[in-house]
C-alpha cells in the first residue's frame, strides 16, 4: 500500500513538473494558429497617454524614468478630465461660452488610458527620432492652408463639408492607419490561412486583409486596399489605392507598411509607416502596443450621425434665417 502510495505521489510531482516545463516552453516559444500561421489575434486594448509626437518638454529624451513617468501620467489625467474644464473660461480646445464654445461629453465617456506605454515613452513616433512628424512640403502646406479656409467658410453648407467622424462613416481608431484617441480603442483580429480580419470598436469597421498577392481592384478605396504577407513572425500588411485624405491619411498617394509581430501571450507589437512625398518630406513610423483585454467588443452606435449631424445643419440653418453668425 505504502508503495502504492509513493508511486502516486511520484506521478503527481512529475506530471506537476511537466506541465511547468510546457508552460515554460509555450511562454517562451512563438505563438501558432492551427494552421501553422504566427498567431496575432486576440481581443486587445491600445489605449495610451503617450503623446503622439513628442513634446517640446521633453525633447531629447526618448523615455522617462520612474519619477518623471508617474509625475506626466498625474498631470495629463489632470489636465485631459473634462470634470474638470470650465465652460465659461474655455480649456482643453474649448472656446469660452462667450465665444459659443460648448462643452460636450464629461468624463464618464472617456478611456483614453491612464498611463504612458511600459517601456514609458516620450511619442508613440519613433521615426525620425526627435519623435516628431517630419515637414510637409511646401505644396502640401498651402494645400492644407487651402483646405482649412474652405471648411471654415462651408463648414455647414452640407454633410458632405462635414469630416468622417461627424458622418460615422471613419475614425482614426478604424484605420488604416489605427491611431489611439479618447474612447473606444479596442479590437479584435481573427485569422484563417487566406486572410486577416482586423475589427476595431469604434465604427465597427471591419478591414479583410488578403494574404498573398490576389489580384487588388482598379479603384481607390476610403480605406485603401490592402494585401498581406508574413516576413518570419511579423504580418506585414501593405495598402495603397487611398480614396483621398480620410479617416487622418495623408491623401490618395500614401502608401502604408503596419507590422504585427506577437511579443508575448498578451502583446502585439503594432507598427506603421507613412510614405508619402506629395505630403511630407520623409515618412516617419510610429509604433504602439497591443495589449490582451478579456473585452468583449462592443457595438458602436454612433449618435452624431443619426441624429447630431441633422441638429448641426438645421441649426445652422435656423441661425441663417435669424441673421446670426455662423460659428465653428
Amino acid at each position: 500500500m505504502r508503495n502504492k502510495i509513493v508511486g502516486v505521489f511520484f506521478i503527481a510531482v512529475l506530471s506537476a513538473a511537466w506541465s511547468l516545463e510546457i508552460k515554460a516552453q509555450s511562454d517562451s516559444m512563438p505563438m501558432r494558429t492551427p494552421d501553422g500561421q504566427p498567431d496575432v489575434s486576440g481581443v486587445f486594448t491600445f489605449r495610451t497617454i503617450t503623446p503622439f509626437q513628442r513634446p517640446e518638454q521633453f525633447a531629447g529624451r526618448e523615455t522617462l524614468g520612474p519619477e518623471d513617468a508617474a509625475a506626466f501620467e498625474k498631470a495629463e489625467r489632470i489636465r485631459q478630465n473634462r470634470d474638470l474644464f470650465d465652460p465659461e473660461k474655455g480649456s482643453g480646445g474649448y472656446r469660452p461660452r462667450a465665444e459659443g464654445g460648448v462643452l460636450s461629453y464629461n468624463e464618464f465617456w472617456y478611456e483614453r488610458g491612464i498611463e504612458l506605454t511600459s517601456d514609458k515613452r516620450t511619442a508613440l513616433i519613433i521615426d525620425p527620432v526627435d519623435g516628431r512628424l517630419p515637414p510637409q512640403t511646401p505644396a502640401a502646406q498651402k494645400a492644407e492652408q487651402a483646405r482649412r479656409a474652405y471648411i471654415e467658410e462651408h463648414r455647414y453648407d452640407s454633410y458632405e463639408n462635414r469630416s468622417m467622424g461627424d458622418r460615422c462613416i471613419m475614425f482614426s481608431k478604424s484605420g488604416p492607419p489605427i491611431r489611439n484617441g479618447a474612447y473606444n480603442n479596442n479590437l479584435m483580429i481573427f485569422q484563417t490561412p487566406e486572410y486577416v480580419t482586423i475589427l476595431t470598436e469604434q465604427a465597427r469597421q471591419a478591414r479583410v486583409i488578403p494574404l498573398g498577392t490576389p489580384e487588388k481592384p482598379s479603384f481607390a478605396q476610403l480605406a485603401g486596399v490592402s494585401r498581406g504577407h508574413w516576413e518570419g513572425e511579423t504580418l506585414v500588411i501593405e495598402t495603397t489605392q487611398f480614396r483621398g485624405r480620410e479617416n487622418g491619411g495623408t491623401g490618395p498617394h500614401m502608401h502604408l507598411v503596419e507590422r504585427l509581430t506577437r511579443l508575448d501571450p498578451d502583446t502585439v507589437a503594432y507598427e506603421y509607416t507613412v510614405t508619402d512625398p506629395t505630403v511630407y518630406t520623409a515618412p516617419y513610423t510610429v509604433m504602439m502596443p497591443f495589449r490582451r483585454t478579456d473585452g468583449p467588443i462592443f457595438e458602436f452606435a454612433c449618435h452624431e450621425g443619426n441624429i447630431g449631424l441633422y441638429g448641426i445643419l438645421a441649426g445652422a440653418r435656423n441661425l441663417e434665417r435669424q441673421g446670426r453668425e455662423l460659428r465653428p
